[in-house]
């Protein structure tokens, strides 16, 4: 009896998560409303916040989730050798994290650098990014009077850094990229050009 109440949960859960997936490639994140959800899943209202408290939960289960499909992506890839190379196998991951302001915001909401109570899937995708970079530096031609993991948090901070301004009026006349290849330039390798 308990397998098939959990069968039922987890396919219903399923159907929520495939139905909010289809109107967000529809309308986009922001646009994405509980009502729309609901109706496309066949599912009433309560059952959307018997599984997540708010949207707020299902947008970190679901931005949390493509962040995931980037960064395993990432991960495939060779270990960059330069700045530019850096930046370029990083860039698929600011694209999507750049796509819509309201992803970017609730990236930054979730991401552990506001004040969220609990660690979501969010939150874990930085842990999951850092250990990605980490990995690339730890024998990498960049500086070593740090730690890779220190040096792979401080790329974390110039990303969201780079996002954040390319929303900014007063800074988005700058392209992202070449932004975050003169933070990394500055950051990784003072005495070296990219």
């Amino acid at each position: 009896m308990l397998k098939a109440v959990q069968s039922r949960t987890l396919k219903t859960r399923a159907k929520l998560i495939a139905a909010a997936e289809a109107v967000i490639e529809e309308n986009g994140y922001e646009a994405m409303r509980v009502e729309e959800v609901v109706l496309r899943a066949g599912v009433a209202k309560g059952t959307f916040f018997a599984h997540f408290p708010d949207k707020e939960e299902l947008m970190d289960q679901l931005i949390g989730a493509r962040i995931d499909t980037c960064l395993d992506q990432i991960a495939k890839a060779p270990t960059p050798q330069t700045i530019t190379d850096m930046v370029d196998a990083l860039m698929p991951l600011v694209a999507f994290m750049s796509c819509e302001r309201y992803v970017f915001d609730v990236i930054f909401r979730h991401s552990g650098a506001a004040t969220i109570d609990k660690t979501g899937v969010i939150a874990m995708t930085f842990e999951h990014q850092a250990k990605i970079v980490s990995a690339w530096l730890k024998d990498s031609p960049f500086r070593r009077d740090v730690t890779p993991d220190l040096l792979a948090e401080g790329i974390q901070a110039f990303l969201m850094q780079a996002i954040a301004l390319n929303f900014c009026a007063l800074h988005c006349e700058f392209a992202m990229r070449d932004r975050i290849v003169q933070y990394l330039q500055a950051w990784l390798a003072p005495d070296i050009r990219a």
